[in-house]
């Protein structure tokens, strides 16, 4: 059982060895447009559908935490985007006609779009965004999905979603420095309903 969670893990973990350019290291491009959100007081808006949307939720909790006015696209909470805002989608095969089209209703808002894609040559949602975050990671548009192959050893998309949750953990850190955020204080921004 060890062999295997090390094997995955080092799968997702190359993810981050792996080069980028023309776009920007995705770290430190999360860790400036969160910053420079904060600085002007706004808020951050996250949206993703099926598991890369589970990853932003998780994000979410953890802006929270760090004391960001955080909202998740859809709860009956959340106020409307303005111009000082921040909206993190993620579209990892490159378009889904939800995302497509809240990125465009925030973009129309004034609102600044951080997206998030495997593809970012060629994602419908790319047109979209203020600026794309490059996660190059296998997603169900290119896993293959062929029963004559050989069994990957994560499916679809989870290599992409897996490392979407990797990279907001380092987010999360990076920002807790940035921030001067302490561990206490992170921890006093936890619920105590449970």
């Amino acid at each position: 059982m060890a062999s295997l969670a090390s094997q995955i893990c080092s799968h997702i973990a190359s993810i981050f060895s792996k080069p980028t350019h023309p776009h920007p290291p995705v770290l430190d491009l999360l860790v400036a447009e969160l910053s420079s959100t904060a600085a002007q007081n706004g808020n951050v808006f996250l949206y993703g559908v099926g598991r890369e949307g589970l990853m932003l939720k998780a994000l979410c909790m953890r802006l929270a935490h760090l004391g960001f006015s955080a909202h998740l696209v859809f709860d009956m909470t959340t106020p409307p985007i303005t111009t000082n805002d921040l909206l993190i989608a993620s579209a990892g095969p490159g378009g889904f006609s939800t995302v497509d089209a809240i990125c465009s209703v925030a973009r129309s808002h004034g609102a600044r779009v951080l997206l998030l894609t495997a593809q970012p040559e060629t994602g419908s949602c790319v047109r979209h965004a203020s600026v794309v975050g490059y996660v190059p990671a296998q997603t169900m548009a290119d896993d293959g999905g062929d029963a004559e192959e050989s069994r990957s050893l994560l499916p679809m998309g989870s290599v992409y979603e897996g490392a979407l949750f990797v990279l907001f953990e380092m987010v999360v850190y990076r920002l807790g420095e940035v921030l001067g955020q302490s561990p206490e204080a992170i921890r006093a921004r936890h619920t105590n309903l449970e």
